[in-house]
């Protein structure tokens, strides 16, 4: 009797273009997963697709499915996507997110406020939903999700007014999920980053200001410690779930913070 491998697992990286999305993308494709890439811009996700391809191989399966996480329907089709694709979906990566408005937070309009929200809340709800949906109808059932949280989760830098209460809802977003996956064999948890080196928090480098009113440089950690933190999380059997893990630079100011 042929004994047959198992077949490749299943991953959807939201924000896969750039930063900690392209850096889990191209972790995830080296132990082998089919990638879902999604992110607002179809040259970028591409671009990361063919880097996977490249690095590891062309049989390796990729989907690319430009999409604004803020739209609750483009969120659905994404998902739908995948399902037609690859028929199930074991591991959703959900990183898409945006940074602060500029500004005080007293001059910021309703809209600017709203822009966050969407992405860093809305976003990250809709795709933890239809996750939901897929790994409870599939068979076998269940699967994991990751959320991308912050360490402004738990402490806020100054004047990071919408991040910082979008951020602390998605570890309100996290404990809930993993309270109501359990009955489907669905883990939910979340990863809490500190200064990794992308394009995004590349300002820490060259100071940014601190809650005792100077401004510093903090240090930075390569954004691939990321990405080998996810894939650990990934990698645990269903029955065993790290439900907040923090990977931060050793030196940056956030014990003891302000």
């Amino acid at each position: 009797m042929t004994s047959t491998s198992p077949a490749p697992s299943v991953a959807l990286v939201t924000g896969a273009g750039s930063g900690i999305g392209k850096a889990v993308t191209l972790a995830l494709a080296s132990k082998g997963y089919h990638l879902v890439l999604a992110g607002r811009r179809a040259e970028l996700l591409e671009a990361v697709a063919a880097e996977a391809r490249e690095r590891h191989g062309a049989d390796l399966q990729t989907l690319c499915v430009p999409t604004d996480v803020g739209d609750a329907q483009q969120v659905r089709a994404l998902f739908d996507q995948t399902v037609a694709r690859f028929g199930r979906l074991d591991l959703l990566f959900n990183n898409a997110g945006r940074s602060n408005p500029p500004g005080d937070f007293v001059e910021w309009s309703a809209e600017d406020w709203q822009s966050v929200v969407d992405v860093n809340l809305n976003g990250m709800f809709y795709c933890l939903q239809q996750a939901f949906r897929v790994m409870r109808a599939q068979s076998p059932q269940g699967g994991r999700i990751i959320n991308n949280g912050s360490i402004s989760a738990y402490a806020p830098r100054p004047n990071a007014m919408a991040y910082t209460a979008t951020k602390h809802a998605v570890g309100g977003l996290t404990k809930a999920g993993a309270l109501d996956g359990r009955a489907y064999d669905i883990a939910v948890g979340q990863i809490d980053v500190g200064n990794a080196y992308t394009d995004l928090a590349s300002r820490m480098s060259r100071g940014v200001p601190q809650a005792n009113g100077t401004v510093a440089i903090e240090p930075m950690i390569d954004v691939q410690i990321v990405a080998e933190s996810v894939l650990y999380m990934a990698s645990l059997p269903l029955e065993a779930n790290v439900l907040f893990h923090t990977v931060m630079a050793t030196k940056m100011p956030f014990v003891g913070r302000g």
